[in-house]
């Protein structure tokens, strides 16, 4: 809708000064009317008066109860006196029994008394016997609505000032501070703070600000993916590619000099695998970091997926043991088959090459809530406590606490550049999925020092991917 924020203003002003109106008008008749009752204690105190006459007139005689009255109407300022009901009918006519029964000479206690009346009503207690009854003018300090006049001038000039100076200041900041977040986030990208956002803190707008805001972040998020991009893949990759490089200048002055020709064929082919692999993981992180793809459109097996996956990489490391507990089914929808099977695949193969020849590689998967728990548990070296985070970055690689292990099949597969588990981090984080390491320890010797068993990779994942279904 165009124009969202003026029709916005519109509505906004006039439904507040509509619930003004009617704030003013209902708190108005609510104070009115709690004001218009006789307090409790008052109340209590006329009750009071009555029961004192009904029991002097019963115990003492009329002559008591004048004394009585006399002393009452002095002691508050009114008029009281004592009554009988006496209601007699001519003419033929007859009164209803219940008639006689509501019949009352003045108001009840309980009754709302008019406050803009000039003078105070007459309040009646009536006997036990119904035929008698005390009236007595309500007392000046009884009567409710002391305060009435402080009361309007709050409700007809102070609360009016207050609601429109916050309905203004509402409006004020309803449009500036969008603005002010706009105007800051451009600030600090001009000074280089590539990673500033400000939909993050508009999540409840839908006007001409939020989507001058999301053209922003859409030209900040490109901006930035570009230059963080070009400078990893640029500081990366000619780091990455200078050692194959060199290798393959070696091999083929070797082979042209024709010392050990077989020998550095084979190195040809090992750094010629080396770089493709390389190159092809680099080319599948760049994607999906600058490209965003929606990797939703599959549904499938889990357990099959893994089923497959566990087969292959038993045939690729024979002599590793890879154990599985795995439920007999586990569905997933509106994923990416591709996607999932590549990023466990570097999961459980980078598993069974830190892990030492015939050692275990366990693989389980359990339920939980509304997805899956997948737990890959290696009997490696482990990790570094510290850098545990950083193993999911690309071109990470923890030589210190590999190089130690001699037993490691190191040429088993020309990767090793730091990629598998960056693109598994990214490919699941795709599908709406999430990954961590941790090590886990053992008590060796019956002492207290815990020591590193391995590594392990939990990774969860939904049953179905999230709706933007993209990085």
């Amino acid at each position: 809708m165009k124009n969202t924020l003026f029709w916005r203003l519109c509505a906004f002003i006039a439904l507040g000064t509509v619930l003004l109106f009617w704030a003013l008008s209902w708190l108005t008749n609510h104070t009115e009317t709690s004001m218009s009752y006789i307090a409790p204690e008052h109340q209590q105190q006329l009750l009071k008066y009555g029961k004192q006459a009904e029991d002097i007139l019963h115990r003492e005689g009329e002559a008591a109860l004048a004394s009585w009255l006399q002393a009452l109407q002095q002691k508050e300022h009114t008029w009281a006196a004592v009554v009988r009901t006496n209601i007699t009918p001519f003419a033929g006519s007859t009164i209803e029994n219940q008639y006689l029964e509501r019949f009352q000479m003045g108001r009840s206690v309980e009754w709302k008394i008019h406050l803009y009346f000039e003078d105070n009503p007459t309040m009646e207690i009536p006997f036990s016997d119904a035929t008698s009854h005390f009236l007595i003018r309500l007392p000046q300090r009884m009567r409710p609505g002391e305060f009435l006049m402080y009361a309007k001038v709050i409700l007809q000039i102070a609360l009016p000032l207050i609601l429109l100076s916050i309905l203004s200041f509402v409006l004020y900041q309803h449009v500036m501070s969008p603005l002010r977040k706009l105007e800051n986030a451009t600030k600090a990208f001009s000074e280089g703070k590539l990673d500033v956002r400000v939909a993050p803190y508009l999540p409840e707008r839908n006007d001409e600000l939020a989507r001058l805001a999301a053209t922003f972040d859409h030209m900040a998020e490109r901006i930035s993916k570009l230059i963080y991009n070009q400078r990893q893949l640029l500081a990366d990759l000619s780091h990455e590619l200078r050692t194959p490089l060199t290798r393959i200048d070696m091999a083929v002055d070797f082979v042209e000099q024709n010392i050990n020709p077989k020998q550095a064929l084979e190195r040809l082919r090992y750094e010629a695998a080396t770089m493709r692999n390389l190159v092809e993981d680099t080319l599948t992180l760049a994607w999906l970091n600058n490209e965003s793809p929606r990797l939703n459109t599959d549904d499938f097996d889990l357990v099959e997926l893994l089923d497959v996956i566990c087969e292959d990489a038993r045939f690729e490391y024979p002599d590793r043991l890879l154990t599985t507990v795995l439920p007999a089914n586990a569905g997933i929808t509106q994923s990416s088959q591709t996607a999932l099977g590549q990023a466990l695949e570097n999961i459980i193969r980078n598993a069974l090459r830190y892990t030492p020849k015939g050692s275990e590689v366990k693989v389980s998967l359990t339920e939980r809530g509304s997805g899956y728990i997948l737990v890959v548990r290696d009997q490696g070296p482990g990790v570094p406590q510290s850098m545990l985070s950083d193993i999911f970055k690309p071109f990470f690689r923890v030589d210190k606490a590999r190089a130690a292990d001699t037993s490691l099949d190191r040429t088993a597969s020309p990767s090793g550049f730091g990629l598998g588990l960056a693109l598994a981090h990214r490919q699941i984080a795709a599908v709406g999925g999430s990954i961590k390491a941790l090590n886990y320890f053992s008590k060796k010797d019956g002492n207290d020092q815990s020591s590193p068993q391995g590594l392990e990779i939990n990774v969860e994942l939904p049953r179905s991917c999230p709706s933007n279904g993209s990085f």
